[in-house]
């Protein structure tokens, strides 16, 4: 099968397409044929090996794994022992956040995946599994945003902001959302009841107090979070530095501030898909690109003035939407 290879760090220069053995089905697991990708800033920082202390994870001197991504959709190809949810033939989607999904087939535990919503393609169901999942656990699993609740999303016309402003919408809160003055009208169309302009106003300096603030981009300082909400939670940072002082920060506060990298499970993958059954939230795609084309889609990510989505489909899976 073809798959993306990885075999040292660096940037999308590095990604090779070959042919590689077609994974061998697994107890627990489905092997699904891939029609479509998406691509994350997950992805470039796992190809890149930064920061660097994520090679302890990854691969000290060069990459474990040899197959880059994480998030897809496609159709199951075989189902594996023990494995109830699934049949041949599902449509589904999910991610495997250690990699392996930038490939024809992929074989993966079936906790990480769910059935796709009746009528939607297969390039947007694999833009929702990392930034969805983010989005829904930042907002309901740590930052327990409740019904008329106030919430101010930072970042919030990228890939995880622009799920988030839906949730939390879908989920009876007023949103007020930051985004550049370029994306206020795209944010607005998501649902937003607000939209703070970065580059007209200084969030650093804003007075606006919420119940909760969700940062996606990185960029708030501990002061911003105490300033601006009752609590808080972390998604994104925008430096090893910025982390670093804003745990420090946190260690010695007593404001409830969460961080959390996103994890798999069938219950929130369900709850994304029957979200977008019900049309309460729409995965929107910038950019569509061939899979032999990869490598462009992840260097164009890496700019981080992405709107919503930038997917990848496979030979078979572009044209075919549902």
């Amino acid at each position: 099968m073809k798959a993306f290879t990885k075999l040292k760090y660096g940037g999308p220069e590095v990604l090779q397409l070959e042919e590689i053995e077609k994974p061998t089905i697994k107890e627990g697991h489905i092997l699904v044929r891939v029609l479509a990708n998406s691509a994350n800033p997950a992805d470039w920082h796992i190809l890149r090996g930064k920061p660097f202390f994520a090679r302890f994870t990854f691969g000290l001197l060069k990459p474990k794994d040899k197959v880059l991504g994480a998030d897809f959709s496609g159709i199951v190809e075989e189902v594996g022992s023990n494995v109830s949810r699934f049949k041949v033939g599902d449509h589904v989607f999910g991610e495997k956040t250690l990699g392996g999904a930038f490939a024809e087939y992929i074989c993966v535990s079936d906790a990480f995946c769910a059935k796709m919503p009746k009528e939607i393609g297969f390039p947007e169901m694999a833009a929702v599994p990392i930034a969805g999942l983010t989005a829904l656990q930042a907002l309901i699993t740590h930052g327990q945003l409740k019904a008329g609740e106030s919430v101010l999303i930072n970042g919030s016309s990228g890939g995880v902001g622009h799920f988030a402003v839906q949730i939390a919408k879908a989920n009876g809160a007023k949103v007020t959302a930051v985004c550049s003055s370029k994306s206020v009208e795209f944010v607005k169309s998501l649902g937003a009841d607000e939209v703070i302009a970065y580059d007209q106003v200084d969030i650093h300096q804003y007075k606006g107090k919420y119940d909760l603030v969700v940062d996606t981009h990185g960029n708030l300082t501990h002061k911003d979070y105490k300033r601006l909400g009752q609590r808080g939670v972390v998604v994104g940072f925008t430096s090893m530095k910025h982390m670093i002082s804003l745990l420090l920060s946190s260690a010695f506060s007593k404001f409830n501030l969460g961080q959390f990298t996103a994890s798999p499970n069938p219950i929130d993958l369900e709850k994304l898909a029957s979200l977008i059954q019900t049309g309460s939230i729409r995965p929107h795609i910038e950019r569509t690109y061939m899979y032999h084309e990869t490598p462009e889609a992840i260097g164009y990510i890496e700019a981080m003035h992405t709107k919503g989505k930038v997917v990848m489909v496979w030979q078979d899976g572009g044209d075919k939407l549902s």
